[in-house]
Order: structure tokens, then sequence, then C-alpha cells
């Protein structure tokens, strides 16, 4: 089994958009269907979108919880630093690894992992 498809949802895809490419992730703005118009990129073979918050939905889900590996772990959290992004753990050794816990713009922990 793998991951194939992730979707997040925002009040603003576009503040959302800057902060996951702070990750090195190159989005696309696209429109397939009858969906709304949106973001996505690949992360290997799972492809990532951020949408728009549905017409039910009053705010972004701050319960889901997200953890990438990162090849450049430590120019990332030098760069995550110096715009300000508010971090939950400083990058330490964990039992699951080398790790750091940030928080995005709409309130969710990102973990962070050194690849």
């Amino acid at each position: 089994m793998e991951i194939r498809l992730l979707v997040l949802r925002t009040a603003d895809t576009k503040h959302l958009v800057d902060f996951y490419s702070l990750l090195e992730l190159d989005f696309e703005y696209h429109k397939h269907g009858n969906s709304p118009f949106h973001y996505s990129t690949n992360i290997g073979s799972t492809v990532f979108e951020i949408y728009p918050l549905a017409k039910d939905q009053k705010e972004a889900d701050k319960n889901l919880r997200l953890g990438f590996g990162l090849e450049n772990f430590e120019e990332a959290i030098m760069m995550l630093k110096a715009t300000k992004v508010p971090f939950v753990q400083e990058p330490a050794e964990t039992a699951f690894g080398f790790m750091a816990i940030i928080i995005d713009p709409d309130g969710r922990k990102i973990e962070l992992y050194r690849k």
C-alpha cells in the first residue's frame, strides 16, 4: 500500500503554498473537472494538494499531522527559523529519528525528519 493523494484545505491557499514551498516543494496552480482552482505537487508517488475550504467548512483541520523526511534538513531548519516559523520542538534526536516539529499557518503540527 502507498499514499497516492493528500489534500489540505485552507482559507488562504497562497499563504499555505508559500509556507510548504519553504520545504522545497514546487506547486502548480490548476483546475481539473469541476474542482476549484488549487495547488498541486508530487512527493514521490504522492500527489500533495492544497485546496480552498469546502463550502460547509469554517476553518482548516488543525488535528491532521504530517511528517516529511528532508534531504537538506539543516538548511531547511535555518530557513524556517529565519522566517520566524514557530517550533514546537527544536531539532533533537528522538525514538523516531532526528527531528523537529513546526506549526504550519493553519495550526497543524508538521514533523521534519533528517533523512
